[in-house]
């Protein structure tokens, strides 16, 4: 994700959707004021997790996302790295 969001709670807010829609993955910032994410679960769910990053958290102003489908990492839960 690109555009203000860091520091307004993107991650946390991320993993709490997650969480709530059953998918698992993990959420980082990058350098370059960057969030970079992996959702794995249902299609419904992940894209319910996609929508919502697209406006993300209140504070954040998203201005473009980028996806990608790759294979599975198979990770459990969901982790702010």
């Amino acid at each position: 994700m690109h555009g203000r969001v860091q520091g307004v709670f993107f991650r946390d807010s991320t993993r709490q959707h997650a969480l709530r829609a059953g998918v698992e993955g993990w959420v980082r910032n990058l350098k370059g004021g960057v969030v970079e994410a992996v959702f794995e679960g249902p299609p419904d769910a992940v894209a319910s997790l996609v929508e919502f990053c697209r406006q993300g958290p209140e504070w954040a102003r998203v201005e473009r996302i980028e996806v990608f489908e790759e294979p599975p990492e198979q990770v459990s839960g969901f982790q702010i790295r």
